[in-house]
This record gives structure tokens, sequence and C-alpha cells, in this order.
């Protein structure tokens, strides 16, 4: 596929990247229009060709099928190239990033959150809401998805002494992790976030309800597009106020993508604890004496070591532990989904090769 160059700056209102990756996924790109998902509803989709041309797109009678792969339709975020008589769906282009998370329920299945998106902004208030222990699940997320995490410390105003956050967050600072404590009503205050919101970038923004992400877009925007709620007072948790997962144009040049509160963040078991908040306690597990070292009360953990130093915090360390033991179910549950899938496919095969050596080919 070529694109001209009208076509081209339409498309950099909305997230279009000047990389690499644009020229390897255009090559390999079907002929068609292309186009971006800017909202998923249950009915479909709305797509955009450009900032303020937007409309309703049909989606593959595949996509349809209940068991379909959800990993393989399309969310918020994903190119797709659409038919150039109708508005159809025709093909999804790859991925440069995925950010997903474990569906909530007891049957293993992954949810799509946002693709394509340069960084994630993990949004956390400081006032009940803040929990380092919960952005520590955060990073374990958004560490495997492809995009950079970046977290925005909202109700700045609210804290007199930011001293003690940053002791709080010192393992995941040591990471390299940036972190910005905003006031969300303050223009100048989110200016910082505008080095994120470039042309050609896309961000996600997560974080649970109440923490400020939709006045945080509202500043960002310049206009209350996005509706606000109060907080309740004694645990600083709000409204869902967000529904639906939507992909918005900034003035800065780049897009947000503002997602519903997350209360329940189920690992998808593809997660690495060793490159995310936790690297640091990998780091230590691999100079422990013994390979398989339960970091109990065996000689030479490193571990423990680190733990009785006061090197190491217990707490950022019981989370680890919480999250070894979620990643492992979340994994085998994977593997079991993976398997049933592969002995369906072979059954299907071997039933088909049946049919068409007792009926023949039609």
């Amino acid at each position: 596929m070529r694109l001209d160059p009208l076509t081209l700056v339409r498309l950099r209102t909305i997230g279009w990247p000047d990389d690499a990756w644009a020229e390897e996924a255009l090559r390999a790109a079907p002929r068609g229009r292309l186009a971006r998902v800017v909202e998923q509803h249950r009915s479909g989709y709305v797509v955009s060709v450009g900032e303020g041309e937007e409309f309703r797109a049909q989606a593959p009678a595949a996509w349809l099928r209940p068991r379909f792969p959800p990993e393989q339709r399309a969310c918020v975020g994903d190119w797709v190239v659409l038919d150039d008589e109708a508005d159809e769906i025709l093909a999804l282009l790859p991925r440069r990033s995925l950010l997903k998370r474990g569906a909530a329920g007891e049957h293993y299945r992954q949810q799509l959150i946002a693709a394509n998106i340069d960084y994630v902004l993990v949004v956390c208030g400081l006032d009940h809401d803040f929990n380092p222990r919960r952005l520590e699940r955060y990073l374990v997320l958004v560490q495997g998805s492809g995009a950079t995490p970046v977290l925005v410390l909202t109700k700045a105003d609210l804290c007199q002494d930011l001293e003690p956050v940053t002791e709080a967050l010192a393992d995941i600072l040591a990471l390299g992790v940036q972190a910005h404590p905003v006031n969300a009503k303050d223009p100048a205050s989110v200016a910082v976030l505008d080095r994120y919101l470039q042309p050609g970038r896309s961000v996600v923004l997560v974080g649970s309800s109440g923490a400020g992400k939709s006045t945080l877009t509202n500043t960002l925007l310049g206009v209350e597009k996005m509706k606000t709620g109060e907080v309740r007072a004694r645990d600083s948790r709000g409204r869902h106020t967000t529904t639906w997962r939507a992909l918005i144009p900034l003035p800065q040049g780049g897009c947000l993508i503002d997602t519903p509160g997350m209360r329940e963040l189920k690992l998808t078991g593809e997660e690495r604890l060793d490159a995310g908040a936790f690297a640091d306690i990998e780091a230590l597990a691999a100079s422990c004496r013994f390979n398989d070292c339960g970091h109990r009360r065996e000689p030479g953990c490193a571990v423990r070591a680190a733990l009785e130093a006061g090197t190491l915090d217990a707490d950022h360390y019981a989370n680890y532990l919480k999250l070894r033991d979620e990643l492992a179910a979340a994994a085998g549950q994977l593997a079991a989904r993976l398997a049933d899938k592969a002995e369906a496919k072979v059954m299907g095969k071997a039933l088909d090769k049946r049919l068409k050596e007792k009926y023949g080919r039609r």
C-alpha cells in the first residue's frame, strides 16, 4: 500500500508514526483505505481516517464467531485496512505494542486494552488511592506490552510533602520509570506530560476510578469533553465516568486513549517479573547459592540476606511472591487453553479428512 502526502498528513493527526515499523506495515498491507480504530463497542467499531473524520465500520464475519480468538480482533488503537467501496474492515495491521490483562471471571480469557501505544500513563492519586503495590502490578502488565510506563501522580496539590511518596516508590524509580506529580486541573502543571504527547505518538491512560484520568484528559484537551465525578472521602474511589475506551487527538499533536477505571488487574500469564517492577528481586535470586532456592532457610540465599539487612523492602517482596504465584497460575491456564485449541484443530482436520475420504471432495 502507498499513501499520498495528503493522506499521510491526515493520518498523522490520529497517531500514524513516521518510522521503520510504519514503512514495513505499509509494504505488507493489502490495497484499501488505512484507518485507525478509535472506539470499540459491542455492536462494532468506530474508525477514523483523520482528525474529525470518524465513522462506523463493519467487522469481518470471522471476528463475530464466538470461538474467534479475541486477541486477533481489533481494539482501540489498532490500524486497519478498509474496503475501498464499503466501510468494512479487510485486514488488521501488525501491532507495534499491545496492552492487555486477564479478563474477570473464572474462565481464562484475555482482554485487550489498547494497541499501538508508545507510553502507558499510569494515573494514581496522592490521596487514599496511592498504593505502591498496585503500581507494581500495573508495571508488570505494562512491561510486557512493548510500551513505556510513566507514573502520573495526580492531586499533588493535596500532598504537602512528596518525600514519603518518593521513598515509597524508591524500588520503582530505581528501574528508571519516570514519575510526575501533577495537579490534573492545572494546565501549567500537566504541561510536564507534553514530552510524551508529540505528533505520531499515542498514549493510554490507566488507573483506578477516581484517580483523575478524565480530569487530566479534559485539561490536556483544554475543553470539558470527558465526564468527571466526585470521589468517596473514605477511600478516594470514584464511579466509572469513562464507560468505554476512546482515542482522542490532542492539541499537542499526539493521541490519547482514555479507559474506564480498573479495579481488577489480572495477569495474562505471559508477563515476566524480571522485566518489570521486580527486576531487583530477580537479580538477587540469581545470586543465591542454589538455582532452585525457595528463599526460606536455604544457606547462601541472597534474597533472605537482603531482607535481613533491610536493603529489600518486606512489602515489596511479599507482593513479588503474590504476583509470582498468580503469574504461575495464569501461565498454567494459558498453556491448557492453547493445548485445548491445538487438540481441537487436530481433531477438526482429522474429521475433515474422514468426510472427504467418505464423500469425496466438493
